[in-house]
C-alpha cells in the first residue's frame, strides 16, 4: 500500500532532499537512465534525478512518432538551458511496427509498454550498462491501473510484475506518493520554468491514446494537426487538460456540394484538480465554433467536430 503525501502534508524542500538521498543511496556508484517526454511528471523526475546523481543520470527522449508537433526538439532545447543534456533516440519505426493492426485499447497500451521497456529501453540499458530506470509514475497512475480503469504503461510492481526479471533493470519511482498537484509544486521547487511545470498533462502512450482504432503514421498526423489547433485555442482557459481525439468510424459530410466521407475529431476540455474526477469545461460556443472551423479548414479529411460533455466518471480524461 502506497502512503499518499497530500498537498497539505507536502513540504517540497524536505521531499526533494529525502528523495534525492534515497536515489543516491540506491544507485550508489552506478548509472541510471530516465526517459524525458516533456510532461510534468517526467520533467520533474528528470530534475530530481539530476539533483541526486548529476552525470550518473543519462537522460533520453524516445522519439516514438507519437508525440506532439516539434516536441523532441523543443524539450531537448529547454532542458539544455537547465543544464541537462538530452539524447534523442529515434524509435519511430519500432513503435509503429508494434502497433500495426491493433485496435483494442489495452492491447495498444501493452504494445507500447513492451516496445518501450523491453525493446527500446532494453537496448539503451544494455549499451549504457545502467541498472536503474528513473521514472515519473504518480499515485493516480497506480490507482487507475489497480482499479482496472485502464492500464497505465508505467505501472508494474503493483500488478505483480518484477521489472528486474521482465526487463533486466530496476525501476525507481520517487514521485509515486504524489498526485499531479503535488508534482507541480515539487517541479516548481526544483527550478522548472512556469511554462513547463504548469503544462497540461500528457499521456504516456502519447497521441496513440487519442486515436480510436488502429494507430498509423497518417492517423497520428491527423490528430497531431488537430492537437495544435485545440491547444492554441484553449491554452488561456485555465482548464486542467484539453485535447483532440480522432474517432475510428468515418462519417458522412459535404464539401464543395458533394459527399465527403471523412473523419471525426472530438474535442475534450476538463476542469479538475488531480485527475481523479473531472468535469467538462463550459466553453463558449464561439470558442467551440472557432476550433471546429479551423480544424475542418486545416486538417485534411476531417468533416465533423464534436465536444465531449460527459464528466469523469463515467468518462475518462483520455479516450483510451
Amino acid at each position: 500500500m502506497i502512503k499518499e503525501i497530500t498537498l497539505q502534508e507536502l513540504d517540497p524542500a524536505k521531499f526533494i532532499s529525502e528523495k534525492a538521498e534515497e536515489i543516491k543511496k540506491v544507485v550508489g556508484d552506478g548509472i541510471a537512465i530516465n526517459a524525458l517526454s516533456g510532461g510534468v511528471d517526467s520533467s520533474t523526475v528528470t530534475m530530481l534525478g539530476h539533483k541526486a546523481l548529476g552525470q550518473q543520470l543519462k537522460t533520453v527522449f524516445i522519439e516514438n512518432g507519437l508525440m506532439r508537433q516539434g516536441e523532441s526538439v523543443n524539450v531537448a532545447d529547454l532542458f539544455k538551458k537547465l543544464g541537462v543534456i538530452v539524447e534523442v533516440v529515434d524509435a519511430r519505426q519500432e513503435f509503429f511496427d508494434a502497433l500495426r493492426n491493433i485496435t483494442d485499447p489495452e492491447e495498444k497500451r501493452e504494445a507500447i509498454t513492451q516496445t518501450f521497456y523491453r525493446n527500446v529501453f532494453g537496448r539503451i540499458v544494455r549499451e549504457s550498462g545502467a541498472k536503474f530506470l528513473l521514472q515519473g509514475t504518480i499515485l493516480t497512475d497506480v490507482d487507475e491501473t489497480v482499479a482496472g480503469i485502464k492500464r497505465q504503461h508505467n505501472v508494474f510492481e503493483q500488478l505483480g510484475i518484477d521489472p528486474q526479471d521482465a526487463f533486466g533493470y530496476r525501476i525507481l519511482e520517487p514521485l509515486v506518493q504524489l498526485r499531479k498537484d503535488g508534482v507541480r509544486i515539487v517541479g516548481s521547487a526544483l527550478g522548472l520554468p512556469v511554462e513547463l511545470f504548469e503544462r497540461i498533462p500528457f499521456p504516456g502512450p502519447a497521441l496513440s491514446a487519442r486515436v480510436i482504432g488502429e494507430v498509423t503514421p497518417e492517423r497520428i498526423e491527423t490528430v497531431r494537426k488537430a492537437t495544435v489547433i485545440v491547444e492554441n485555442a484553449l491554452k488561456n482557459t485555465g482548464a486542467f487538460q484539453y485535447m483532440a481525439i480522432l474517432h475510428e468510424d468515418r462519417v458522412t459530410g459535404m464539401r464543395d456540394g458533394k459527399r465527403d466521407f471523412g473523419q471525426q475529431i472530438e474535442i475534450r476540455c476538463w476542469d479538475s484538480v488531480d485527475a481523479r474526477i473531472a468535469t467538462p469545461t463550459r466553453l463558449s460556443f464561439d470558442t467551440l465554433e472557432q476550433m471546429s472551423q479551423e480544424i475542418i479548414r486545416k486538417v485534411p479529411g476531417v468533416v465533423s467536430v464534436t465536444y465531449n460533455i460527459a464528466p469523469k466518471p463515467p468518462s475518462t480524461i483520455e479516450a483510451i
